[in-house]
């Protein structure tokens, strides 16, 4: 199964994070990549990618996944399995808290992308909305630099733990 962790990232902490969970994933170095180095039509080579997404400005795609989103539209993703992480500030922007992550996410599951895997619970989040929600989960992991870095590693512990059971079960 060929994976990959594609990231954009404005500040640097997208990729850091994107670093940790590969590590914690146990996955070679060369899986994690920056989406501006990439064109949408490289996407699909992949079994299994794990995207990772700050909301930038209010509400927005972080500027390097705009094109890759608008070329999505020309991509088959179809037999691609797809988890999504994404970056937010839910006390400044808890109106838009990881719009970004789900407007990633639709256009995947759009494509043709296989989702569903890694949905995260909103439970010890304060936000008014976000359109990174799904049947009462975020779609993906909801991570908050700004106001809880002192719970990332162990968000992305728990989670890599429901990536990994995925990958297993996928493997069987």
């Amino acid at each position: 199964m060929k994976i990959g962790i594609i990231f954009g990232t404005c500040t640097g902490n997208t990729e850091e994070l994107a670093d940790v969970i590969r590590e914690q994933l146990g996955l070679e170095e060369g899986v994690v990549k920056d989406v501006a180095t990439m064109s949408a039509s490289d996407l699909p080579e992949y079994d299994f990618l794990i995207v990772g997404i700050p909301t930038w400005h209010i509400g927005e795609l972080q500027d390097d996944w705009y094109g890759i989103h608008e070329d999505l539209d020309g991509v088959d993703m179809t037999g691609t399995q797809i988890a999504v992480f994404g970056l937010g500030d839910q006390l400044g922007y808890g109106d838009t808290f990881l719009d970004g992550m789900g407007i990633l996410y639709d256009k995947f599951i759009e494509r043709g992308a296989t989702g569903g895997i890694g949905f995260w619970p909103t439970d010890g989040y304060e936000f008014d909305d976000s359109q990174g929600i799904r049947d009462g989960k975020f779609c993906g992991l909801a991570i908050d630099q700004d106001c809880q870095p002192e719970l990332t590693d162990e968000r992305i512990k728990q989670w890599c733990e429901l990536i990994k059971e995925h990958l297993v079960q996928k493997a069987a």
